[in-house]
């Protein structure tokens, strides 16, 4: 047999072949049992960290932060107070924009401080190491320009990210009280429907599950249900928020029916979500126009005039001329 494979090239190319398919098939097999446990022991240790990890997204819980609130401990223990003297509202903004930590304004307000000197710091180095350093004045004024913007550049994101959780935690909300309203009509408590509401939502709506979470963690660590009602709606944010968590502590207080109360609110929601959809619908037309008139209308005007131009300029301005 060894020597017919030896001497028949035939099928000693048979033979690789065949010692190839299998390798590749053991390999390929095992890669893909160790991909698979590899997937299997990543997504078990995903879901045990979404079950015992606190509620909370905020400042305290992340690591990158941690090193943020020994900074300015540090800075506050050397003699720099970094306290605002608006220091609540700022509170209120940033925990809109989804900084619950109590450490926030500082860090805030450290990082402003910071930009004010490293942008025109690096301004300064780049301009000093190249070849045509610019005049002083030019240097002075960039200089102030760019603490300008060091100085208001942390608000303009805050207020963005503000501005994005509203809008996110809006949108999201009528589908939360759907599901609430289904486990409230199955039996279950405000506080399990938002507990299981919460969990539910903790893939396709985040910012609704956090908040969800937290309030039931509140009523479990004893809160009455009116203060963890009514905290929901501050770290929400949202008015229509503020305006649910009021109905609920008047159902409650009166005794009427949760599923009721939800039922009535869910619409409502829908409704207004709706009629935003059709208000910007119907901006659409007056945004489009913007550019129509700024860029298309004067080149149509060009296409349709320049043949009756051309035409004047060669045959009319000269008889106008007397030639």
């Amino acid at each position: 047999m060894l020597e017919l494979a030896a001497s028949n090239w035939v099928l000693r190319t048979l033979i690789l072949v065949a010692l190839f398919g299998a390798v590749a098939l053991a390999s390929y097999l095992a890669v893909t049992y160790s991909a698979r446990r590899i997937r299997t022991t990543r997504e078990l240790i995903s879901i045990g960290t979404r079950q015992n990890a606190p509620a909370g997204g905020s400042l305290t819980h992340d690591e990158k932060s941690n090193v943020w609130m020994n900074l300015t401990k540090k800075l506050e223990d050397s003699g720099l107070n970094l306290s605002d003297v608006k220091n609540i509202d700022l509170h209120k903004q940033l925990r809109a924009a989804g900084y619950q930590s109590p450490s926030a304004p500082r860090i805030y307000t450290f990082v402003r401080l910071l930009l004010i000197f490293v942008l025109p710091g690096l301004f300064l180095l780049s301009a000093l190491t190249s070849s045509s350093p610019p005049g002083l004045m030019k240097l002075y004024v960039i200089s102030a320009i760019l603490a300008l913007l060091g100085l208001y550049i942390p608000n303009l994101f805050v207020r963005a990210k503000a501005d994005r959780r509203r809008t996110a935690i809006i949108n999201a909300f009528p589908d939360s009280l759907d599901l609430m309203l289904v486990c409230v009509e199955a039996g279950l408590g405000l506080e399990a429907a938002m507990d299981r509401v919460g969990r539910e939502m903790a893939t396709s709506h985040p910012l609704i599950a956090e908040l969800l979470l937290q309030t039931t963690l509140m009523m479990r660590a004893g809160a009455s249900r009116e203060d963890a009602l009514r905290k929901l709606g501050e770290n929400a944010g949202v008015d229509q928020i503020r305006s649910f968590t009021t109905l609920l502590i008047q159902s409650d207080k009166l005794g009427t029916s949760m599923s009721t109360t939800l039922r009535v609110y869910s619409g409502e929601m829908r409704e207004q979500r709706r009629m935003r959809a059709e208000e910007r619908a119907h901006r659409l037309p007056v945004l489009i126009s913007i550019p129509l008139v700024c860029f298309m209308l004067p080149t149509m005007i060009g296409v349709l005039a320049l043949p009756a131009i051309t035409l004047a300029m060669r045959d009319m301005f000269p008889v106008m001329g007397g030639n």
